[in-house]
């Protein structure tokens, strides 16, 4: 994967604020919150590139099946 391109963004204090905080209900950072936005305009626009690589996966990674019941049962918890 190409190396990912860093920028200096200046924003408006209040619209700062709003992305962080719709980033936060999102469970984003805020600079995911501006990528996801940015992505969406350019595809809504017709303009995403081709080439343009997936949105990084954040967070935990998906938990592997161990195939036995053993395993599945362990990390179950039922209410």
């Amino acid at each position: 994967m190409p190396e990912r391109k860093k920028v200096l963004l200046r924003l408006d204090p209040a619209i700062h604020d709003a992305v962080a905080r719709w980033a936060g209900d999102e469970l984003r950072s805020t600079n995911a919150q501006i990528e996801f936005l940015l992505r969406r305009a350019l595809a809504q626009a017709g303009r995403l590139p081709n080439d343009a690589g997936r949105m990084p996966r954040r967070g935990r990674p998906p938990r592997e099946e161990t195939g036995s019941e053993e395993g599945d049962e362990a990390g179950t918890l039922e209410l």
